[in-house]
């Protein structure tokens, strides 16, 4: 038996429209992070070193809806085409 090795190419509308999306929902995500660490520091009277550590969370859970969403994106919109 012989195997032959699979081509993949790459589906350009797919991935232009998903990192189009991911941009777009990252603003809103890192936006949101960034002003709520601020507000949350301010509504519990935190410092600024604390309300810094509060935003590098809220940032930092934002990464993971991120990855997350693009790992669905994914999913629904395949970046290769195997043939």
């Amino acid at each position: 038996m012989s195997s032959q090795p699979t081509s993949s190419t790459i589906v350009w509308p797919s991935v232009i429209t998903v990192i189009s999306a991911a941009i777009l929902i990252g603003a809103e995500v890192f936006g949101a992070a960034f002003a709520g660490g601020w507000a949350l520091a301010i509504l519990f009277g935190l410092d600024d070193t604390a309300a810094h550590v509060l935003q590098a969370v809220l940032f930092a859970i934002g990464v993971l809806i991120m990855a997350a969403f693009i790992r669905a994106a994914q999913r629904i919109e395949p970046f290769f085409k195997r043939g």
